[in-house]
C-alpha cells in the first residue's frame, strides 16, 4: 500500500515540475525575452552629426600685415634712409635718418647733361648716394642710392639676414611679406610714369651704365592681400596706404624689380 500510494504521488509531482522547466526556443531566444524580429540585413551605419573640428590654416588667411611705424623723410631726397629707418624700426632697431644716411657714401657732384636735358654722366648709385640729398631731383642736383648700399647698411644695423637684388619676381615680394619680412622697393614718386628725358641711362664716372628715372623713390612694403600691397611711404608727411598690385608692379619694373628683403 505504501508503494502504491507513493508512486501516484511521485507521478503527480513530476508532472507539475515538468511544466516549470524551460524549453528551447526554435529561434534561440532566451526565456522571458521579448520576441525577436528578423531583419534581412543589419542597418547601414549613418554619418556622425557632430561637426568636424576646424584646423586653422595659413592658406585661409588672405591679408597679412607687419607692424611698422610711419616716418617722413627729413631731407629732400633721403627717401632711401627713411624707408630703411621704417624697416629697421619694425625689427626693433631704431635709428635716425641722418645716422643711416651717413653710411650711404654720398657723392655730391652735379651731373653732366645732354642738350635734350637727359643725363649724360653722373655718379654711381650702386656705390653711394648720387648728388645733393637736399637738392632737386628734376633739376637735377640730387638723385638717390640703389640696393647694394642699402643692403650693406641694413646688414650692419640689425638685419644680418637681409637679401637684395634686381630682377626679383612679384612672388618673391609677396611670399616675404606673408612671412612677416618687410620689403623695401624702388619705384617712382607718387606712382607716376614718365618718359624720356626723365627716364633713361647715364654713364657713371666709373664707366658703369646706370638706368635712371629722375622721379626715383623708395618705399617699404608692410602688408599684402590678394590684390593689393600696403605701403609705408616717407614722401611728404609720411603715410601708410594700400595700392593695387598692378600699380606697384608697373612702377617697380621701371627699376628692374629692385628690392631689399629684411
Amino acid at each position: 500500500m505504501f508503494v502504491r500510494g507513493v508512486i501516484p504521488l511521485l507521478m503527480m509531482c513530476l508532472a507539475g515540475c515538468a511544466g516549470s522547466v524551460p524549453t528551447a526556443d526554435p529561434g534561440g531566444q532566451p526565456p522571458g525575452s521579448p520576441p525577436l524580429h528578423a531583419e534581412e540585413s543589419p542597418p547601414s551605419p549613418t554619418a556622425s552629426t557632430l561637426p568636424e573640428p576646424v584646423v586653422p590654416s595659413a592658406a585661409a588667411q588672405s591679408v597679412f600685415t607687419i607692424s611698422m611705424p610711419v616716418y617722413r623723410q627729413v631731407m629732400n631726397l633721403d627717401c632711401e634712409a627713411a624707408a630703411l629707418q621704417m624697416a629697421l624700426a619694425s625689427l626693433g632697431h631704431p635709428y635716425s635718418q641722418p645716422a643711416l644716411f651717413a653710411e650711404e657714401n654720398a657723392d655730391p657732384r652735379l651731373p653732366i647733361m645732354n642738350p635734350d636735358r637727359s643725363v649724360k654722366n653722373w655718379g654711381n648709385p650702386y656705390v653711394g648716394f648720387v648728388g645733393n640729398v637736399n637738392g632737386s631731383d628734376l633739376a637735377p642736383t640730387g638723385y638717390g642710392v640703389y640696393y647694394p648700399v642699402i643692403l650693406a647698411v641694413a646688414r650692419s644695423h640689425g638685419a644680418p639676414d637681409a637679401t637684395g637684388g634686381e630682377r626679383l619676381s612679384p612672388a618673391d615680394v609677396y611670399v616675404a611679406l606673408k612671412a612677416g619680412r618687410p620689403v623695401m622697393v624702388w619705384v617712382e614718386t607718387g606712382w607716376e610714369r614718365v618718359g624720356y628725358p626723365l627716364i633713361g641711362t647715364w654713364i657713371a664716372w666709373d664707366g658703369q651704365p646706370i638706368h635712371y628715372s629722375l622721379i626715383e623713390h623708395t618705399v617699404t612694403l608692410s602688408g599684402v592681400s590678394e590684390t593689393q600691397v600696403r605701403v609705408n611711404d616717407p614722401w611728404h608727411a609720411g603715410s601708410q596706404y594700400w595700392i593695387s598690385k598692378a600699380v606697384f608692379e608697373k612702377s617697380w619694373r621701371d627699376f628692374n624689380n629692385m628690392a631689399v628683403i629684411f
